[in-house]
């Protein structure tokens, strides 16, 4: 991987841990590969399981300096920071006022809005902050580090946390209470199996994600455009039927087991059918 060890807010340590992750990484793929197969391994290192899943391993294994390193990709990819500068382009633009990064702990997004705008307040929820992501936050007014999600934000974002949680509704549930009413939310999910991390009992969501932000009082306004996020608006305050939530989580499970091997058997299929027609 060409990755720039040149940042001055790395410590000599940190430096030596990520070379020492960077010898790792496979030749002859993609540095997203690399970015991948390296998260897996550290993932293997600490003997997690994400069908059993053990959280005092899986702890250990997000506060490892891997996810320095996948942090110091993200600002170095050229795809990954078009979908930040979408969304933080669009918290400017909509004038937002109080904003929180829900899991953004490496802090690019939060920084990339404090610099375009000094009036917005940002605050970073992060239950495993790196010294890393502390360090830089500290450098500006206008961002927090928190602990504890609070509420009255006009805006809440989300890149690829939701896939990483056990019960991915239920920190639904605490970011659309921290938002007022007529504020938004920008979540970015990825139901997929790209690394172990992401938890399989969560795929069905790929599907079905939108539904319950609809049972939750949300208007689904669509990708935001450029980015790899949905936007969401708070139409109103909304007493969660939580019963008819699990029920309908329950069916969404049941159908993504059916449909999952289908869609498996299927995409075969549909590669051959595409050769086909190139080569007519």
């Amino acid at each position: 991987m060409n990755i720039s060890l040149d940042e001055h807010h790395l410590t000599n340590s940190e430096r030596a841990e990520i070379k020492s992750l960077l010898e790792r990484a496979p030749i002859g793929q993609s540095e997203l590969e690399q970015m991948w197969y390296l998260m897996d391994l550290v993932w293997d290192d600490y003997n997690c399981d994400n069908q059993k899943l053990n959280w005092n391993q899986i702890s250990e294994f997000y506060s490892h300096p891997v996810w320095l390193l996948n942090g110091l990709f993200i600002e170095q990819d050229n795809v990954s920071m078009q979908h930040r500068y979408v969304i933080s382009d669009w918290v400017i633009k909509n004038r937002v006022k109080r904003v929180v990064d829900y899991g953004g702990g490496f802090g690019t997004l939060a920084r990339l809005i404090a610099e375009k705008d000094s009036k917005t307040i940002v605050d970073i929820y992060e239950p495993h902050p790196s010294r890393f992501g502390l360090k830089r936050a500290s450098e500006f007014s206008n961002i927090n580090m928190i602990d504890k999600l609070t509420s009255g934000y006009d805006a809440m974002l989300s890149t690829d946390v939701l896939e990483h949680v056990p019960d991915p509704l239920v920190d639904f549930s605490f970011m659309i209470n921290s938002v007022n009413v007529g504020g938004h939310l920008i979540i970015a999910n990825c139901f997929f199996p790209v690394i172990k991390c992401h938890l399989p009992q969560n795929f069905h969501f790929r599907f079905t994600f939108n539904i319950f932000a609809r049972m939750m009082g949300l208007e689904v306004c669509g990708v935001l455009d450029g980015s790899h996020a949905t936007l969401f608006k708070k139409t109103k305050e909304k007493q969660l039927n939580w019963k008819l939530i699990r029920a309908t989580e329950f069916i969404s499970k049941c159908l993504f087991s059916i449909v999952q091997p289908l869609i498996s058997l299927l995409r075969p299929i549909k590669r051959l059918f595409s050769k086909s027609q190139r080569g007519s």
